[in-house]
This record gives C-alpha cells, structure tokens and sequence, in this order.
C-alpha cells in the first residue's frame, strides 16, 4: 500500500468533514440558525424522530434547515410511524415545503409498532418513500453488530434494501451508528466494500459531550463491545471522552481513505446527543483541519 503523508491525511480529514453531516432533535428548530453560523451552506443536518415526537412535529424543523440554507433530512422510525397515510402525508409536505430529497431510514426500538410497519423495509417495500418523490435513502449500519439482530439478518435485509432501491431508482448511502473501536468501524466498512462496492458509507462518530451522557447514549445505542474493551483496558468515566475524542475517531477515517482513490466513505456524520453548538463547532474545526493538529496534540 502507498505510504501516506501527512498532508494527504490532513487533506482527507477535512474533505470527510466539509461533506459530512450532523443531526438536531425535532423540537429545536431554532438550532438551524445555529449549524448554519458555523457549518457551510447545504450541510446535511438529519431532524431525529424520538419515541416523544409524532413524524408531523419534525416538519418545522425541516422547514428551518432548509430556509437556513442546510439540506434537511428527516430520520424516519418505522415502528412509530402511526399509518401509512401519516407517512404519506409529511413524507409530501416534507418534499414540497422543505425540498427534502433523502430520508434515512430505521426500524425504532419499540416494543411494540405503533401501525402497519415493523422493521424499515416496509415503507421501503410498499413503495410509498418513491411515491413521494424521495431521491435517496439512508440505511444504518452497525459496525458492532445489531443487540437484537442476528449478522446474518442484518446483511439479507441490506441485500432486499439494496435491490428495492434499484428497482424503485432510488439512491442508497449507509449511515454506520458511532462506535469506540475505530479499528472495528474501519474493518466495517472495508467489508461493505467487498459486498457491495458502489454502496456510499457516512461514517458516525460520537460528537463532544460528558462522559455520563455519552456512556448513557452508548448502552442505549448498542455500542457496549467497545465500552467493554475501553474499560478493560483501564479507562474510567473520567477518561472516556477524552480517549474516544471524534477527532482521533475520524484521524483513523482519514487513514483508512487518503491512499484509496476510489474509498467507499465520502463523509462523517456527527451524532449530537442534543449538544448541537458544540457539534457544529467541532465540525467547524474539523473542516479546516482543527481536528487533526487537536488529535496529534
């Protein structure tokens, strides 16, 4: 493999971060105005849809990305979408008042579905995401594996998402949940690359945040193998967050990308965990390569 300089590392960092993306919470529209002061104009910020919030309560904050100059992307949790006629209805108004081109599709943690869809292929299968004039749709991806799914029913369902998105000419990208084993998430994404070699990855990182908020977000996202490994190397609460700093998370990205020419990452994608200023403001730094001279500091 071709030695990497570090100029060609620096140069990708920031390549990662100017075309990557972070999210907000649905009820804070006012964040928009916030991201687009520090973050360049047509960043992708996602509108997240929390068990507390119906999809129709996220429209507003769609409406303020994209009148702030940002390209908004509603997430949509099949379990808790009420009906189809719900999802049709703000998958319409999301397209036509907030020109929203690409959701990202998930299956929620619920229990129980609150209407006609159980995992996220259903309003994949039904057709109903092209009906509306979707462009492009996000699939999770989990580089830690799945609390609940099996390996091997996460990649027949990523075979059926892929070939459903062809035959309905939408765009697929795969948007990987954040982990504390870079090592892990690059070989993640090395194996998509084998299996499905035009398939796009946005790669998630867990953004600046305490440590008991970010161990709290972890165990809920199903990120508890490299909590384990972090603590069985001796790091504390106390030392998580500094150890795990997004900046040495997407250093590792940015080796795994500069000597590839055609590498199947083409972003990042920063999970706030409701911090938004301090997301945007790291992604800021991030860009014109903050984040590196921080991670070698």
């Amino acid at each position: 493999m071709t030695a990497v300089t570090a100029a060609e590392q620096s140069a990708t960092l920031m390549e990662l971060a100017a075309c990557g993306s972070l999210e907000m919470n649905a009820d804070r529209a006012g964040d928009a105005g916030t991201i687009a002061d520090l973050l360049p104009t047509g960043t992708k910020v996602y509108v997240n849809h929390l068990p507390r919030n119906a999809l129709s309560e996220t429209l507003k904050s769609l409406d303020a990305l994209r009148a702030a100059g940002l390209e908004p992307v509603p997430h949509v949790a099949a379990r808790r979408v009420v009906s189809r006629a719900a999802l049709k209805d703000f998958l319409q108004r999301a397209v036509r008042d907030a020109g929203v081109r690409k959701v990202l599709l998930i299956g929620g943690d619920d229990p129980q579905p609150s209407g006609p869809y159980r995992d996220s292929l259903g309003p994949l299968s039904d057709g109903l995401i092209a009906e509306c004039g979707i462009q492009e749709i996000g699939i999770a991806g989990y580089p830690e594996g799945h609390a609940r799914i099996p390996r091997a029913a996460l990649e027949r369902a990523m075979d059926e998402k892929l070939a459903l998105s062809a035959a309905q000419g939408l765009s697929p990208y795969v948007l990987t949940q954040f982990s504390f084993a870079p090592t892990r998430v690059i070989e993640y994404c090395a194996e998509l690359a084998q299996r499905w070699p035009a398939l796009s990855v946005y790669v998630g990182l867990a953004g600046p945040t305490e440590p008991v908020r970010l161990l709290r977000f972890a165990q809920r996202c199903g990120v508890s193998a490299s909590l384990r490994a972090l603590r069985a190397q001796g790091f504390g609460v106390a030392r998580l967050v500094t150890h795990t700093d997004p900046g040495d998370q997407l250093q590792a990205v940015a080796r795994y990308c500069a000597p590839r020419r055609a590498c199947n990452v083409v972003g990042v994608h920063v999970f706030s965990f409701g911090g938004v200023r301090e997301a945007a403001t790291w992604m800021n730094r991030a860009i014109g390569g903050g984040a590196l001279s921080a991670a070698a500091g």
